[in-house]
């Protein structure tokens, strides 16, 4: 299975300074969003951190051998470079007064031997699109959501909701924190996209399902989602990462039988 990949970070229409932060290695195979909160600069501090953080550690563990890991080491792997990086974003904001309180949520993707183990903490999200299908395949770790799961709220009536953006997880902001890692089987031709919610709050689910389809290459569909969001507002900072996976094999090995070679 071979990867592409592309991210875009946009500061938005309203804010002044950018709090999400993108990585990508894709020697490793490894993307990167977090979604920084706190006080003056401190939220894109604490995202840069996570992002930078795991980026290094977790691409030097795969490097090292991690190719060749179960799913399970590599689950083990994710948890323990994010436990890392969360015990670094919450000493620094417990030595310095201008970080306190600062935090970032976090969505990242490790593509390996046809599987995506795909972990997050808070309401940054990840979606397939497959055949046209196009899913969330992780679930919001936020208030919200608790109240929707409850039944306290409709899926409707949280579209109006004034407290989307209050996590129940993040980094930073604890002594530990649980990321949550869920493995899927990869096919030909799956887009994942990471994002923000910059965007998810500000572009619904059929209108980037559409945008997916429609645009051209990773950069325009990128770019498109981006535009997306300023066109609706623009009230946050807006960051996508995109994935593609291709079998080019399978694809080659289908051709032969078309061509009867």
């Amino acid at each position: 299975m071979n990867f592409e990949y592309f991210c875009l970070t946009d500061t938005g229409l309203v804010r002044d300074n950018n709090e999400d932060s993108v990585a990508l290695d894709t020697e490793s195979h490894i993307a990167v969003l977090a979604d920084g909160m706190g006080g003056y600069n401190a939220g894109e501090v604490a995202s840069a951190m996570a992002t930078s953080f795991i980026k290094t550690e977790l691409g030097r563990w795969i490097t090292e051998g991690g190719f060749e890991a179960s799913p399970r080491e590599l689950r083990r792997a994710m948890e323990v470079c994010v436990d890392n990086a969360n015990r670094s974003i919450f000493n620094a904001a417990n030595a310095h007064a201008g970080y306190a309180g600062m935090g970032t949520t976090l969505v990242m993707g490790v593509f390996v031997a046809g599987r995506a183990m795909i972990g997050h903490v808070g309401d940054s999200r990840c979606y397939r699109l497959r055949k046209g299908e196009f899913v969330q395949i992780t679930r919001d770790h936020s208030l919200l959501q608790e109240q929707i799961d409850a039944g306290l709220i409709s899926l409707e009536q949280a579209q109006f909701a004034t407290h989307k953006n209050l996590v129940t997880r993040a980094l930073g902001v604890e002594d530990s924190v649980q990321l949550e890692v869920n493995e899927f089987r990869v096919e030909d031709e799956d887009l994942f996209l990471f994002c923000s919610d910059g965007l998810s709050d500000m572009v619904s689910d059929e209108r980037m399902a559409t945008l997916l389809v429609t645009a051209g290459t990773l950069e325009e569909k990128c770019h498109a989602l981006v535009d997306a969001a300023n066109d609706a507002g623009g009230r946050d900072n807006i960051s996508v990462i995109l994935t593609h996976a291709s079998d080019r094999q399978a694809r080659k090995g289908l051709l032969s039988r078309m061509l009867g070679r």
